[in-house]
């Protein structure tokens, strides 16, 4: 279908877990975490009719235009990628990395391919085979006759000894460039221009197994971006920030209040040493007689000052203010004008009629005039689009 694929990767390393949970696109549609869940209903079905709805889908979108310029990228040819091999991979947010001279800077990570199918200006997660998108019509095909068509290729690419790779790059920016920078840093609508601020080799990755029970070591796996080690850290990026908490409160909920004593989300060879006690679904010893308080006398632990968060200079007034205006349409532009070729324009034209034209009439006119204004053309040629359509119907 076409729909972002999430791309989340946990670390098991000695100084506990670090999850990286991103997408296969280095932006998202939104830039104010209070937004997410109402525009999640957007994308799921309406509460009426329980039918997806074109008319919920394109009202929110147009309202919203900072989500244009996903949804630009969510109705190219890469929004239908093939299969999980074949796609890049984004931690999309900013981060903070924090050398051992407590000197921190912001980052963003990247999967990259080594191939370089695509213009990398864009994107950073890709593949070692290589970046490859399925047409819709091969899609709507595959729906129909192997609906486990990506999740068989990767299983049987792994079984057979051909282990998917991506190699990982970051990107880098000082605070003096952030308090510079034309936008936001922090904006999840955005990217990082690799031109100003390059890739960094950091290695690679391989997937060089195939799970040996997929309940316990999938349908179990619980990812959250708040799950770091030290040297990592969370920016001020809202949309991270929201997340923070957000997903270690949906795995309670899901798996339950001790979902980190799973074994698929226990840190390396560690013994569990906490004040978190108690509650359903406690399958270990308890921490047994420890104390369950601090601060105590009775040898329980303590805070580990290697793990505390570095310092950082805030600037400007804090407060509650609507950022859905924020220089929505500059990337969107040169995504349309430098990044696209004539026929991937074409397709993306042809992909959104396809999806508008399902919408009422004054939902088209608004989403046709929010294209407009990061092209002219590509605004002209998409009302060009559902004119033909509403005479075909005629």
């Amino acid at each position: 279908s076409r729909d972002p694929r999430g791309f989340a990767l946990k670390f098991y390393t000695e100084d506990g877990i670090w999850d990286l949970v991103g997408n296969n696109t280095p932006i998202f549609f939104i830039r104010d975490p209070i937004l997410f869940p109402v525009f999640i209903h957007t994308q799921k079905r309406n509460p009426a009719t329980h039918l997806k709805d074109a008319d919920m889908f394109w009202d929110f979108l147009s309202l919203r235009p900072e989500s244009v310029h996903q949804v630009m990228f969510l109705f190219s040819d890469r929004g239908i990628p093939d299969g999980f091999r074949f796609m890049n991979g984004f931690g999309s947010h900013t981060f903070k990395l924090v050398n051992a001279k407590n000197e921190p800077v912001y980052c963003k990570f990247h999967y990259k391919s080594d191939q370089g199918l695509y213009l990398i200006c864009w994107f950073v997660f890709q593949s070692d085979q290589g970046i490859k998108n399925l047409t819709p019509e091969k899609a709507h095909q595959l729906s129909a006759d192997d609906p486990d068509y990506s999740l068989r290729d990767l299983y049987d690419a792994i079984s057979s000894g051909n282990f998917p790779s991506w190699t990982f790059y970051i990107q880098v920016m000082t605070f003096a460039q952030a308090e510079k920078f034309r936008w936001n840093p922090f904006d999840l609508t955005k990217i990082w221009p690799q031109g100003e601020y390059p890739l960094i080799r950091v290695g690679k990755f391989v997937l060089n197994r195939n799970p040996s029970n997929y309940f316990a070591e999938v349908e179990q796996i619980a990812f959250s971006p708040s799950h770091l080690v030290p040297g990592i850290e969370p920016s001020p990026d809202k949309m991270l920030q929201g997340r923070l908490f957000s997903y270690p409160d949906t795995h309670r909920h899901r798996l339950g209040g001790n979902y980190l004593q799973i074994p698929v989300n226990c840190p390396y060879r560690t013994r569990m040493t906490n004040y978190q006690r108690d509650g359903p679904q406690t399958f270990t010893k308890n921490q047994e007689g420890a104390p369950n308080y601090f601060p105590n006398s009775f040898g329980g632990p303590r805070e580990d000052p290697t793990a505390a968060q570095s310092v950082f200079h805030v600037s400007g007034d804090v407060a509650k203010y609507n950022s859905g205006d924020e220089d929505n349409f500059s990337q969107a532009s040169t995504f349309w004008k430098q990044t696209l070729n004539a026929g991937e324009k074409d397709r993306l034209v042809s992909n959104i009629v396809g999806n508008l034209k399902n919408a009422a009439d004054f939902i088209q006119e608004r989403t046709v005039n929010v294209f407009s204004q990061v092209d002219e053309d590509f605004g002209a040629r998409l009302r060009d689009g559902l004119n033909k359509q509403k005479k075909a119907n005629l």
